[in-house]
């Protein structure tokens, strides 16, 4: 399944989630620049507030394997594809590496929250917690994500999506209370790839996008 744009997919994705959660107590969270894109659809057709989650990936060094990931909180969260064994293998091989991404990592996150702090734990508790992302091509950002919400009292938990690799969709499993995909695959190509559109616009596009939700309620 592809789609014209991010537009069109958070449409589809918000027509599926309306029958359950519009006007519920509902906020909705993109895990990603293309996924505030899609929640926007989805905040304004469901009438949520929409917020971003900032976290970066921790790549080893000259790897393209993740070994975790950090949120804005600070919070670090292992890569779960990775054994026990093998993740006392990486720490104890590039631990001062890994300290200094950190590092760095929370440098950048919190450039960008002074632009505009994205999201905030106590507005979430009691709510329905939609997950967006416009492509989740492994289980990393979800990792991330559940990490963040897990000293949050939500009502449910719920992922929504246009594409995921099988891989992801088997975490969602594990994970999420309930999931909206349309697409499951097994290849790996990148999300670009489903949309005729290269439409994730820049981060001061996706600030503003996130202030205004509320106006755009329909």
């Amino acid at each position: 399944m592809y789609f014209s744009s991010r537009v069109e997919a958070g449409q589809l994705l918000a027509e599926q989630l309306a029958t359950k959660y519009r006007f519920e107590n509902s906020a909705t969270i993109a895990l990603d620049d293309g996924g505030v894109m899609i929640g926007a659809q989805i905040a304004a057709h469901l009438h949520t507030s929409l917020s971003m989650l900032l976290a970066d990936q921790i790549n080893l060094p000259m790897e393209t394997l993740a070994i975790g990931g950090i949120g804005q909180d600070g919070s670090f969260t292992y890569n779960s594809t990775l054994s026990h064994i093998e993740i006392e293998e990486y720490v104890s091989e590039y631990y001062g590496y890994l300290e200094q991404e950190k590092l760095q990592k929370m440098h950048h996150m919190n450039e960008l929250l002074g632009s505009g702090g994205l999201i905030r734990k106590d507005m979430l508790r009691g709510h329905n917690v939609i997950l967006v992302s416009d492509g989740l091509m492994d289980p990393m950002s979800l990792d991330l994500a559940f990490a963040f919400l897990k000293p949050v009292r939500t009502t449910k938990v719920i992922v929504a999506t246009p594409v995921a690799t099988v891989q992801a969709v088997d975490r969602m499993h594990v994970l999420a209370d309930e999931i909206f995909c349309l697409n499951v695959i097994d290849s790996g190509l990148p999300k670009e790839h489903y949309y005729d559109q290269k439409d994730v616009p820049d981060h001061a596009t996706i600030v503003k996008t996130l202030e205004e939700i509320i106006l755009k309620w329909r």
